[in-house]
C-alpha cells in the first residue's frame, strides 16, 4: 500500500467520541498559544518630542514593552529606527507633525510598515547625532516608552552657555581658565567626543570692562535695599540654577493642572534676570527649556562652570493638600531630618526613573557623584545660605519650617558647591497652587532668593569650592 494512502490513524487505539472532542479542544488552544506574541501588534498610545540645544528626545509609549534596532546613514545623516512587533496606527503617525521647524536636530520623520509586524522610522537629520536607543518600564501614569535620545556627535560644553551670552565680559578671565581645566567632567554619552578646548580670546578682560566693579547695586537691580551687598571681588559670583524636573517629567502637579516644572522654570529664570543685572554675579542655568536633565548631569554641569553656589528650584507636593508653606533643603548624609525631608528627598531622587535615564550608560563616576562625593565643608556652607535664603522667603510667604531640613537629595551632592534645594510652595495647596501660577508671587520668591544669597555672601566666602 503507498505511504500516502495508509489509514491515518491505522496504527492508534480507538478513541471515543468524547475524549476525541477533549483532545481537539487541548489542540486548538495549544495552536492559539503557539502563535508569535508579535500576531496581536502592539500599538503606540502617545508620542512626543522634547527638542533642545544639548538633544532632542523622542518618547513612544506604548502598551507593552517592544525591540528596537538602529543603525544611521550618511550623505544625508538618517537615523533609522527599526520597531518589532508593532503595526502601523495614527498614533504613531502623529509623530510626522510632532517635529517642529526648530529642532536642532530633526529635520523630518518618515514612518511606515516596513515589513509584517516591523515598523520603520527613518529620522532625517541635521547633523550627525550620538542616539542613545532605550526602554524604560512603566512607571507613575507612564506605560512602557521606547526613548530616543539624539546628542550632538561633539559633546556640549557648559562653559559655552555662559561664554556665548550677551553680556560675558565679567567672567572672560575665570572663564579662560576654566576652558584649560578638565577637573569637572563634561556630561557626554556613548558616541560622543569632548569639545574642543573652549577659547575666545577676543572677550574683554573684567579689568577694562566697562561695567562698575563695585559692589554697590545698580539703580536697576531689583534687591531690596536693606539687604546687604556682595563684597568686591576678582572674580565674579557664579550662581548655577537648577529648575527641577522637566521634559518627560512633569514634577508635581496641581488639583488645577499646573504643572511643577514650568512653575519652577519660571521662577529660575526670573531669577536668572536678578542675579544678572547685580554687578559682581553672574547666574548659568542646568536647564533653560522644557526638557529633562538627569540629576548626575545636573551636578556635573555645576562643577564643570566652578559655581559658587547650586540652587535647585521645586514646588512640594503632599499626600494631604492642608499641607503649606516654603521649604529649603541641604544635603544630609546621616539620614533625614524629619520624615517628610526623607519622603520629599526620594520623590526628587525618583525623577530619574520618571524623566528617563539611560541606565546602561551610568558609569562608576557617576555613581560616585551620587553616592558619596558629599562634604562636611560642603553641608556646612549649605545650611548657611540656606539658612539666609529661608530668612527672606519668611517675609513673603509662610514657612513649613522654620529651619533648613536635611535629606538625601542626589541633585545637592556636589562636593565643592554649597548647594541647596527651595520648595517654593506646595502646589498640592489649591491656594498655594494658585499663588505658585502667580506672576507676583514668582517674582517674590526669585527676589527673596537673591537677597538670601546677597546676605551669605556679604559675610561668607564659598569655603567649600575654596577648600
Amino acid at each position: 500500500m503507498a505511504e500516502n494512502s495508509i489509514p491515518r490513524h491505522a496504527d492508534l487505539p480507538s478513541i471515543d467520541p468524547t475524549r476525541r472532542r477533549l483532545i481537539a479542544g487541548a489542540t486548538t488552544l495549544l495552536l492559539f498559544s503557539a502563535v508569535p506574541r508579535h500576531a496581536n501588534a502592539a500599538s503606540i498610545v502617545a508620542v512626543r518630542t522634547w527638542p533642545a540645544d544639548e538633544y532632542t528626545r523622542v518618547t513612544l509609549e506604548m502598551d507593552s514593552e517592544l525591540k528596537a534596532e538602529h543603525f544611521s546613514l550618511e550623505g544625508p545623516d538618517r537615523l533609522v529606527v527599526d520597531i518589532d512587533g508593532l503595526t502601523l496606527n495614527d498614533t504613531l503617525n502623529e509623530l510626522i507633525s510632532k517635529i517642529k521647524p526648530n529642532d536642532p536636530y530633526i529635520a523630518a520623520v518618515r514612518v511606515g510598515q516596513n515589513r509584517p509586524n516591523v515598523v520603520r522610522l527613518v529620522l532625517d537629520l541635521k547633523q550627525a547625532v550620538a542616539p542613545q536607543i532605550f526602554t524604560l518600564k512603566p512607571i507613575g501614569e507612564y506605560k512602557y516608552r521606547l526613548v530616543l535620545d539624539l546628542y550632538p556627535k561633539v559633546a556640549q560644553d557648559p562653559l559655552m552657555a555662559i561664554m556665548d551670552s550677551k553680556d560675558p565680559d565679567p567672567l572672560a578671565d575665570v572663564l579662560e581658565q576654566l576652558a584649560q581645566s578638565d577637573n569637572a567632567p563634561i556630561p557626554s554619552v556613548a558616541g560622543q567626543s569632548l569639545p574642543p578646548t573652549a577659547r575666545k580670546p577676543d572677550l574683554p578682560s573684567p579689568r577694562h570692562s566697562s561695567r562698575p566693579s563695585t559692589s554697590k547695586p545698580a539703580t536697576n537691580a531689583p534687591a531690596p535695599s536693606s539687604t546687604p551687598t556682595v563684597p568686591r571681588r576678582t572674580t565674579p559670583i557664579l550662581i548655577a540654577l537648577d529648575a527641577g524636573h522637566g521634559g518627560e517629567d512633569p514634577g508635581a502637579i496641581g488639583r488645577n493642572g499646573t504643572r511643577e516644572k514650568d512653575i519652577v522654570l519660571s521662577i529660575a529664570q526670573r531669577l536668572r534676570r536678578l542675579i544678572d543685572s547685580t554687578p559682581g554675579m553672574k547666574a548659568y542655568m542646568t536647564r533653560d527649556g522644557d526638557y529633562f536633565v538627569p540629576l548626575h548631569v545636573r551636578v556635573q554641569k555645576a562643577r564643570r562652570v566652578k559655581a559658587d553656589l547650586f540652587i535647585s528650584i521645586h514646588a512640594d507636593a503632599w499626600v494631604k493638600p492642608s499641607a503649606r508653606g516654603s521649604s529649603v533643603y541641604a544635603l544630609s548624609q546621616n539620614g533625614a531630618s524629619s520624615t517628610m525631608a526623607r519622603m520629599m528627598a526620594q520623590r526628587e531622587n525618583d525623577a530619574d526613573l520618571i524623566g528617563g535615564v539611560n541606565l546602561a550608560t551610568h558609569n562608576a563616576q557617576v555613581a560616585q557623584v551620587l553616592l558619596d562625593l558629599s562634604t562636611a565643608a560642603q553641608i556646612n556652607d549649605s545650611i548657611r545660605v540656606g539658612s539666609r535664603v529661608l530668612q527672606e522667603i519668611g517675609k513673603i510667604n509662610h514657612l513649613h519650617k522654620r529651619q533648613v531640613e536635611r535629606a538625601g537629595f542626589a541633585v545637592l551632592r556636589a562636593p565643592d558647591i554649597p548647594s541647596i534645594l527651595v520648595e517654593t510652595a506646595f502646589i498640592s495647596n489649591p491656594t498655594e497652587e494658585k499663588l505658585l501660577r502667580s506672576s507676583r508671587y514668582q517674582d517674590q520668591v526669585a527676589r527673596a532668593m537673591l537677597a538670601g544669597v546677597q546676605s551669605y555672601f556679604s559675610s561668607n566666602p564659598a569655603l567649600a569650592r575654596r577648600s
